[in-house]
């Protein structure tokens, strides 16, 4: 019962075409809409507020929520988190799911970045170089990169998707294993990528792009983890 409530509040949003942040009905409308009780509605908000589907603002009433990533990215944490203490590689099996999207899109990309994000992208490498000679480049530099690197593929789903893998891994990551870094490899390999996507050359993109998760992967597997 509860369950099919959430579906119908869903159904509403969309035959509405409802945007994120738009209101709801009340809790009275929606009781007289749906025939149920207003404990009913209750419950069905609050798990729908669960998934970032619906926002309740206290003494404001019910809204469209922001359709974000985060309950996938939570997902995704306790899920590696879990897996991590019963012994499995988790961590590396989601390298391994950002690596597959990441080698799969970057061919696409080689030749066809606009010249305002290759702009982008070189100055993202000018901070990663500064960076590495103060000692190590900065988590958020990374993520920029890969980000400004698939930008202009103008998929709004697409990159939400990256940034839940990238959110997922760093975090993790953090949590659950201190990762040896060398700043100028890191460097070094992001030049490489850029360099490739630059000239137009998907298989050395591609090439470059494994080498850089290659490089992780094995810095996961390295003794000082085990």
């Amino acid at each position: 019962m509860a369950g099919d409530i959430q579906e119908r509040i869903k159904r509403l949003i969309i035959d509405r075409r409802l945007p994120s942040g738009a209101p709801l009905p009340t809790e009275t409308e929606l009781m007289e809409l749906l025939g149920v009780s207003r404990n009913s509605v209750r419950e069905a908000l609050k798990a729908l507020q669960a998934m970032g589907i619906v926002e309740i603002r206290h003494g404001f009433g019910t809204y469209v929520g922001p359709m974000s990533m985060a309950p996938m990215i939570e997902g995704l944490i306790f899920r590696t988190v879990a897996g991590h203490y019963r012994g499995e590689d988790s961590l590396l099996q989601l390298l391994e799911l950002r690596e597959a999207v990441e080698t799969g899109l970057i061919a696409r990309l080689a030749g066809r970045i606009p010249a305002a994000d290759l702009q982008t992208l070189d100055a993202i490498t000018r901070q990663m170089e500064a960076e590495a000679a103060e000692g190590a480049v900065r988590a958020e530099t990374d993520r920029a990169f890969h980000a400004a690197l698939y930008g202009s593929l103008d998929n709004t789903l697409l990159s939400e998707v990256l940034e839940a893998f990238w959110d997922a891994f760093h975090r993790v990551r953090t949590d659950l294993v201190d990762v040896p870094t060398d700043p100028h490899v890191t460097l070094a390999q992001h030049r490489r990528i850029l360099q490739a996507v630059r000239s137009g050359d998907a298989l050395r993109a591609e090439e470059a792009i494994r080498d850089h998760f290659c490089n992780i992967r094995n810095r996961l597997r390295s003794p000082h983890h085990e």
